[in-house]
C-alpha cells in the first residue's frame, strides 16, 4: 500500500507542476518546424513539412 501512496503522491506532484506551467502561460512545446500553426523557419524542411506544403499548393 505504501508504494501506491508514494506513486500517487509523485504523480500528483508532477501534475501540479505542469498545471503551474500552464497557469503562468509559458510557451507551448515546439517541434523542429516551430510547432503547430506557425510558418516553418527551418533551413532544411522535414518530410512532413514538405508533404504539407505540397498539399497546400495542390489545394490552390
Amino acid at each position: 500500500m505504501i508504494y501506491f501512496i508514494v506513486t500517487f503522491a509523485f504523480m500528483l506532484l508532477v501534475i501540479v507542476i505542469m498545471a503551474v506551467g500552464v497557469i503562468f502561460g509559458r510557451n507551448a512545446i515546439k517541434g523542429s518546424c516551430g510547432g503547430a500553426g506557425t510558418d516553418c523557419v527551418c533551413t532544411d524542411k522535414c518530410d512532413k513539412r514538405k508533404k504539407l506544403d505540397a498539399e497546400a499548393e495542390a489545394a490552390l
